[in-house]
């Protein structure tokens, strides 16, 4: 299990919509990850299974889209991501050991968005 280094990708807008499918899509023809995921693929993400790396299924919490060519974290994808770290849509399924350095990582975006992540309460 694991959580990739913080990438400190440049922020979409904040009111972009977001679409988690479509962005699926353009994040893997983008990364060139049409038959298996790589690290370009890898970094659109908070976290994978790194013992099943070679699975699309093994990577959750996309919080990045392709925009104008370049990859971009989109803000409302980063507080989907964190709304699910608190149980929103049923939580998500992550190994107890993993989930500070996940919410650590999404804080980061969080900061950069000159905001606080929902947990910063807890």
């Amino acid at each position: 299990m694991a959580v990739p280094a913080f990438q400190d990708l440049p922020l979409a807008d904040r009111d972009r919509a977001w679409d988690g499918d479509a962005a699926e899509k353009r994040v893997r023809a983008w990364a060139k990850a049409q038959d298996e995921p790589n690290e370009k693929y890898r970094d659109a993400h908070v976290w994978y299974d790194a013992d099943a790396k070679e699975n699309f299924t093994s990577y959750k919490l996309l919080i990045a889209d392709v925009v104008d060519g370049r990859l971009r974290a989109v803000p409302r994808a980063v507080f989907a991501a964190a709304a699910v770290m608190q149980g929103s849509r049923g939580g998500v399924d992550l190994p107890d050991k993993d989930r500070d350095r996940v919410k650590s990582h999404l804080a980061k975006y969080y900061a950069k968005l000159d905001d606080t992540p929902p947990w910063s309460d807890d």
